[in-house]
């Protein structure tokens, strides 16, 4: 290998392990409000590739059924339970147009918008506006009930929910995979490396996404809610703070990153119905560099698991995704002998 092909790989890896940096901060965001092992993220990677591609084609994505039916059987769960509280009936109808309001709002846009071939970036923005909301949606329906659970039960949640929403991705979008156009055509070359406009863009997505959290996190009364909530649930809970609409949220900004990935990496990848599982996992290897706790650690993780992958395809291409997932086995190592140490010092 000569340097020539060692640049072309490395920013192939660097490229992949910006996707992985957003999926790896989803999943450590998620675990450390809710506790939820989030294993789903990469289904919201599929949903906003596929989506985007659906209203490239002139179609209505199933996606934006699937908002209002979730809505609707939550807005319903929320109805029964208020009236076996003995909630009055004018507050149980403004909660109800409260939880329809979105689906009421995205149904006839996307109808309208569907079949006019907007631009672009207008149909991207639409395909987060679709996405996002069935993060909320998700946590209300599968996991609020049991916030209190074991992470063992909300993880054999997040398996039966991935299973789901893979089942309707195929309903949904079929089996056909799909590539999305590139939001820049531009090329330059550096040397004997190509750098391509998406890339450029991959990589000033990603930066801009990571200030906007810090600056969520450090600057924002909501940020600080999340903080505190993954610090201590109950600590939040008696400091007044919602540990349920911390969970709401933490939820939406998952499913709007991993919307956000997936119109990133569509112009790069045919992506399939269940294409955006592989990629999730690999966003979870990197969570666990960070032991699902560490923002900064998980990046750093995303960005050697980009690299090794880049790497491993050019030496053994038939094995890469085996040498990726082959890293959990000593990062867990390395993480249970810190766990260990850290027990037996206190």
């Amino acid at each position: 290998m000569d340097f020539s092909i060692a640049s072309i790989l490395m920013l192939d890896g660097v490229t992949n392990g910006a996707i992985y940096v957003l999926l790896g901060l989803a999943i450590v965001l998620v675990f450390a409000v809710t506790r939820v092992i989030f294993i789903p993220q990469g289904e919201f990677v599929a949903y906003g590739a596929l989506t985007l591609a659906l209203l490239q084609l002139g179609k209505v994505p199933g996606t934006i059924w699937l908002v209002a039916a979730l809505a609707v059987l939550d807005a319903l769960l929320e109805a029964i339970g208020a009236a076996r509280r003995g909630v009055p009936a004018a507050h149980i109808a403004k909660t109800v147009v409260r939880l329809l309001a979105v689906p009421i709002v995205l149904v006839p846009i996307t109808l309208w918008a569907a079949p006019r071939h907007l631009p672009l970036v207008v149909q991207s923005l639409l395909t987060l506006a679709i996405v996002t909301p069935l993060g909320p949606l998700v946590y209300r329906i599968a996991y609020e009930k049991l916030a209190d659970a074991t992470v063992l039960v909300l993880l054999i949640v997040s398996v039966g929910t991935h299973f789901a929403l893979t089942g309707l991705g195929l309903v949904f979008f079929g089996a056909e995979g799909f590539r999305n156009p590139s939001f820049w055509d531009a090329r330059f070359s550096i040397g004997a490396v190509s750098l391509s406009g998406q890339t450029i863009i991959i990589f000033m997505v990603t930066i801009v996404l990571i200030v906007a959290l810090f600056l969520f996190f450090e600057r924002s009364l909501r940020g600080k809610a999340l903080r505190a909530t993954a610090v201590n649930r109950l600590g939040a809970r008696l400091m007044g703070i919602s540990t349920s609409a911390a969970g709401r949220l933490s939820f939406g900004l998952a499913a709007f990153i991993g919307a956000l990935s997936g119109l990133l990496i569509g112009p790069a990848t045919t992506m399939f119905y269940d294409s955006g599982f592989l990629i999730g996992l690999k966003g979870f290897v990197a969570a666990i560099f960070g032991g699902l706790a560490s923002y900064p650690s998980a990046a750093v993780g995303a960005m050697f698991v980009g690299l090794l992958e880049s790497f491993g395809s050019f030496y053994a291409s038939a094995f890469k995704e085996v040498i990726v997932f082959t890293l959990i086995i000593p990062v867990l190592l390395w993480r249970s002998f810190q766990h260990g140490v850290s027990d037996e010092e206190e």
